[in-house]
């Protein structure tokens, strides 16, 4: 068995399946995204790092010494400033990027494309035999590389990149003009997605997904909730319910405060969430005070305490979200921090995060 503590009782996957269940632990998993932070990767492989010369066999390793449960690694991405084939034009800057350039420049031009993408998504044809292949071969591929670290692999149901692609201030235009066109769009997005799930959904693979959507700034949800509920709640209850079929646990992600919207997600089935920032009102103790029966991950505050606090900071908020949450006993919490590990974060403050939670073992497991 793969440890990442001497007094480590259960098997990674079964510590991940325990949270997942609300059942006792005997630790609090730990679920990380350890791609963008050189000096991380250094502190725990031992390696002299350069700049963001490393290697996703790199991360790997990070990754099994350090985690239950792991985001996909994602190599450094380099200074390139690429075009895509719809014409969005993107820039790299090795552990983000951002969009440069659209195709088009106004709400006629943002209707042509979502009109064009929506008719590739309708005319796409499913062939459930090599969807499932070629995701159990990606799962299976990443999976002997990070040893038996779980693998939470993240998809979206198509509402974010709408959106985000046009830009805000386009898209509410937009959507004022076109609503049928939008629901179009998600309707084809929705169904190509669907048969997506239902090809590879496999729990042998991963007993957790997450569905990924951002919908939300610091002071709540960006769109108000009669939006949400035409255009993708019944998304996400569909495509929730169809890996719930094949016995895979959800967990929903937004970025910022979309707290008024988690009745609404429960609604959909989802298992739990992903991504809490303490900072804008989602505190991961409070959380789980308020809806025990769901499964809360994150919540380290990524910014304040781990890029400018102390590694006694750090370790004094790790305790505090096991202790007053119960977690051990009650399961329910993947400790992580609110956002990835990225690059201003010491490489001091995520060793205490990841020593502080092997410091608080449930006494009623022994080794």
């Amino acid at each position: 068995m793969e440890q990442l503590f001497q007094t480590d009782v259960l098997s990674k996957r079964e510590r991940v399946e325990a949270a997942l269940n609300l059942q006792p632990v005997d630790h609090v998993p730990i679920l990380e995204q350890l791609s963008y932070n050189p000096r991380v990767i250094a502190d725990w492989t031992g390696k002299p790092i350069e700049g963001f010369d490393y290697t996703v066999d790199d991360i790997c390793e990070v990754i099994r010494l350090t985690t239950d449960l792991i985001m996909p690694p994602v190599a450094p991405r380099g200074t390139e400033r690429y075009t895509t084939s719809e014409g969005f034009t993107y820039q790299n800057d090795n552990w983000t990027s951002w969009r440069v350039a659209r195709p088009f420049e106004d709400v006629e031009g943002a209707r042509e494309w979502l009109i064009a993408r929506t008719q590739t998504l309708a005319a796409a044809e499913a062939d459930p035999a090599q969807a499932r292949a070629d995701y159990a071969r990606m799962m299976t591929q990443l999976q002997a590389k990070i040893g038996e670290t779980v693998i939470l692999k993240y998809h979206d149901i198509g509402f974010c990149a709408a959106y985000d692609a046009m830009g805000l201030e386009l898209f509410v235009y937009f959507v004022h003009d076109h609503p049928d066109v939008f629901a179009e769009y998600m309707a084809a997005s929705a169904a190509r997605r669907l048969e997506w799930v239902r090809a590879v959904a496999d729990p042998a693979l991963s007993p957790v997904i997450l569905i990924a959507e951002d919908f939300a700034t610091k002071q709540g949800p960006i769109f108000p909730p009669d939006f949400m509920r035409c255009h993708h709640y019944p998304n996400v209850e569909q495509v929730t319910a169809a890996w719930h079929e094949h016995g895979v646990k959800v967990l929903y992600h937004s970025d910022g405060n979309y707290r008024k919207a988690i009745p609404d997600l429960i609604a959909c089935g989802v298992d739990g969430f992903y991504c809490l920032e303490p900072n804008v009102g989602m505190d991961a103790v409070e959380l789980k005070s308020t809806w025990p029966n769901m499964v809360w991950a994150g919540g380290i505050d990524g910014v304040d305490l781990l890029e400018r606090g102390t590694p006694e900071q750090v370790r004094a908020e790790v305790r505090r979200h096991i202790l007053q949450t119960d977690a051990l006993r009650t399961g329910g919490m993947f400790l992580a921090s609110s956002s990835e590990i990225n690059p201003p974060i010491p490489p001091e403050n995520f060793r205490a995060m990841v020593e502080a939670v092997g410091e608080l073992q449930n006494p009623d497991f022994t080794a």
